[in-house]
């Protein structure tokens, strides 16, 4: 079946608009970003084709879709090549948490550099965009701040983060030599620190660290001064940003950072979910982890420019929003919170 690279449009401005539903792949659908993805492309009259492993996913993520008949599952491994037929791919596979991706790092690269081979080369076969759902990691322990597109970064390629922060240097590097040698519309962008509901409660990140262990009145663990800072993008507005980038023209490939510019240290977060939650909970300093960024922080003036993006939701507003959810995921008593309770 032939496909064409961009169905019919309407070009307004940078955004192109495509008339009609199409059929959706999401690779890594079922996790935290990609559950929302999945349920925003969906209300917005597509069929889906949600794709994961569910190496780091949760069933639970995606089960108010399952009885949308435009939404399918099918677990798969992106690391082996897939046969479908779809108009557009988005792929956010790979564990994106440093317990997560540390946890087998030889496949973090192999999720990176394999699934993004296997992507590349069915959007090649159908002729259709493709986005990759790269990382502000991507620029290591910046040495210039805020972190801009054409900073090239600071990694340490042989260091504990290495397997995702080159595995996904790596995928940006196949992409964009897919658009050199075979013109194919890809699309990068780069997401910096995002939370919000359905965040993986033992992800090691520190907005699902601190809430946790706030909602549990337990000491909130600080490694280094917490002077280090940190820039929060909520889920909705990310999702809103991903569906911009894949709709401009063609031309607009990237890399384009996606984040909130407002930077906050890790102190300041930490008092303000203990504000948040009403917790008894008190703060506890530990070691800085191997290679962990100093400072992270987007500059979106070019999604600004090509996408009209910027964040709109504050970051109580979000926390609010996401302490609710693990709130009923400890009254839930749900058995991911048991078995690690239980470690």
């Amino acid at each position: 079946m032939c496909r064409a690279a961009w169905p019919s449009v309407v070009k307004r401005g940078c955004i192109v608009t495509v008339l009609g539903n199409k059929r959706i792949l999401v690779t890594g659908g079922a996790g935290f970003i990609g559950s929302h993805l999945c349920e925003q492309l969906l209300a917005d009259g597509h069929e889906i084709l949600c794709v994961d492993n569910f190496f780091t996913g949760w069933r639970q993520n995606i089960r108010p879709l399952i009885a949308n008949p435009n939404f399918e599952l099918l677990r798969h491994d992106i690391t082996l090549p897939l046969s479908v037929e779809v108009d557009q791919i988005y792929n956010l596979a790979c564990p994106a948490s440093p317990i997560h991706y540390q946890r087998d790092p030889v496949q973090t690269t192999k999720t990176s550099v394999l699934g993004a081979i296997n992507v590349l080369g069915l959007a090649n076969r159908l002729h259709i965009p493709v986005l990759q759902a790269s990382t502000s990691e991507v620029y290591g322990d910046p040495a210039i701040h805020p972190q801009t597109e054409g900073y090239w970064g600071n990694v340490n390629p042989i260091g504990p983060r290495a397997c995702y922060d080159e595995g996904k240097r790596c995928a940006e590097t196949l992409f964009f030599d897919y658009r050199r040698q075979h013109q194919l519309a890809v699309k990068v962008v780069r997401i910096f620190n995002t939370y919000g509901p359905r965040m993986h409660p033992q992800d090691g990140r520190v907005v699902s660290n601190f809430i946790m262990q706030a909602l549990k009145n337990e000491p909130i663990t600080i490694y280094g001064s917490g002077l280090q800072t940190r820039s929060f993008c909520y889920v909705d507005d990310l999702v809103r940003g991903l569906i911009g980038m894949m709709n401009t023209a063609p031309d607009v490939t990237g890399p384009v950072n996606l984040g909130n510019p407002h930077e906050f240290t890790m102190l300041g977060l930490a008092q303000m979910v203990i504000r948040l939650t009403g917790s008894a909970s008190q703060i506890v300093h530990k070691p800085l982890p191997c290679d962990d960024p100093r400072q992270r922080k987007p500059d979106i003036s070019q999604a600004a420019a090509l996408l009209n993006w910027s964040p709109t939701v504050e970051l109580d507003m979000g926390l609010v929003r996401t302490i609710a959810y693990f709130e009923q995921l400890l009254r839930s008593g749900h058995p991911k919170i048991l078995a690690a309770e239980a470690a």
